[in-house]
């Protein structure tokens, strides 16, 4: 069987997450770098990946890596490539991306003029024809560029992986999905445990943890462009993938996770969106403001994305927002606490220091994700014999 090295993109500061959940799919981790993580894999994982990875990007089919400091050598390099074992007479394909990072090469749009001409050459020798009526499965590739390295990759996913079919409704800043699975796998969480999330808006966070804690595979709801590549992933695997997918889907937990937010138009967003997510009658959504915020539950977990204060007004009142959500965890004693934000002046005003802070860019934001970590409930005792 066809063995591909993919790589599979991801926020900044959370490949260690996604290296375990791509391990916990089986598969061998070949490198990590800053934002991705590659693995090899055969048609199967191309599926399996798109449909069940919860905190990448995407999947890309890593078809060469070399290094380019001249178009000249970028020309040659991508005219080498055997595209015709990825792409079909028909198919059609274009440079969807191209980036540089401390390289001699940096223009995108040239770069994506190069390759494109590059690609047409090798085709045209390899099928024996001038023209491409381009009318088949779609091949995006993305260029990237790194110290002189060139790195090819075709994209399988097509639509973001964050695009989970879910999110129709959207209030202000929200998290991405991805970002929000990874915060809560971050965590020591388990659905044994309540969590909340203070500030839900559409309610992401809830509805991410909902489906971490059935098991739902987050790509169960949508379409990917790589069903299409008849030439390289049969239909079979899609299918086997789903139905893996539907199998593993929980139906006996009791979990208690909850959503606050002081809007309640944006909480009716949060309970259309968990309802489209099907996770709807597993989240308790309700208005609630911060300060209010107490319960006499222990041992949960409070996962959330507070405001940042884009705007001038919202910087202004965000010390005595962060002095109120230092006030309520004070009553929490036996809690965790991880909130991403790229507020700078958070462990002040909350009046104490993240026992952990880690730098994750949230798109180009950068952000800061404090936990605040609480102590582990106590072992159940074992009863007698």
């Amino acid at each position: 069987m066809r063995r591909f090295e993919l790589i599979a993109p991801c926020h900044f500061g959370m490949e260690a997450v996604l290296k375990r959940e791509i391990l916990d799919l089986g598969y061998e981790i070949t490198n990590v770098d800053n934002g991705k993580v590659t693995f090899e894999g055969d048609a199967e994982a191309i599926a399996r990946a798109n449909l069940f990875l919860r905190t990448t990007e995407r999947i890309l089919l890593k078809v060469a890596q070399f290094k380019a400091t001249t178009f000249d050598e970028l020309f040659e390099n991508i005219k080498a490539i055997p595209w015709e074992e990825y792409i079909p007479k028909d198919g059609k394909f274009w440079v969807t991306k191209a980036n540089s990072v401390s390289s001699k090469l940096f223009s995108p749009s040239d770069i994506q003029r190069i390759v494109k001409k590059a690609m047409v050459e090798r085709m045209k020798k390899t099928y024996n024809c001038s023209w491409f009526e381009e009318t088949g499965a779609s091949y995006a590739l993305r260029i990237s560029i790194v110290k002189d390295v060139v790195t090819v990759g075709i994209d399988t996913t097509g639509e973001s992986l964050h695009k989970r079919g879910y999110r129709k409704f959207t209030a202000p800043a929200p998290v991405t999905e991805t970002l929000a699975a990874a915060m809560i796998l971050l965590s020591p969480w388990r659905p044994d445990r309540v969590l909340v999330d203070p500030f839900c808006g559409s309610g992401t966070i809830p509805i991410e943890a909902a489906m971490i804690a059935l098991d739902m595979a987050p790509g169960m709801n949508r379409e990917f462009v790589a069903e299409n590549w008849s030439n390289l992933v049969p239909k079979k695997h899609w299918y086997e993938a789903v139905e893996e997918a539907q199998e593993r889907i929980r139906t006996d937990v009791d979990i208690h996770i909850q959503g606050y937010d002081i809007s309640e138009e944006v909480l009716r967003m949060a309970r259309a969106n968990a309802e489209l997510a099907g996770v709807d009658s597993y989240i308790h959504f309700q208005q609630r403001d911060v300060k209010n915020f107490s319960t006499p539950k222990k041992y949960g977990f409070v996962i959330s994305n507070p405001p940042y204060g884009e705007r001038l007004e919202e910087k202004e009142a965000l010390p005595k927002l962060y002095r109120e959500i230092g006030e309520a965890f004070a009553g929490l004693d036996s809690w965790s606490e991880y909130l991403i934000t790229s507020y700078e002046d958070t462990e002040r005003c909350i009046g104490k220091k993240a026992d952990k802070k880690r730098k994750i860019y949230n798109g180009m934001l950068r952000t800061n994700l404090y936990q605040y970590i609480g102590p582990k409930p106590p072992k159940k005792k074992r009863p007698e014999a």
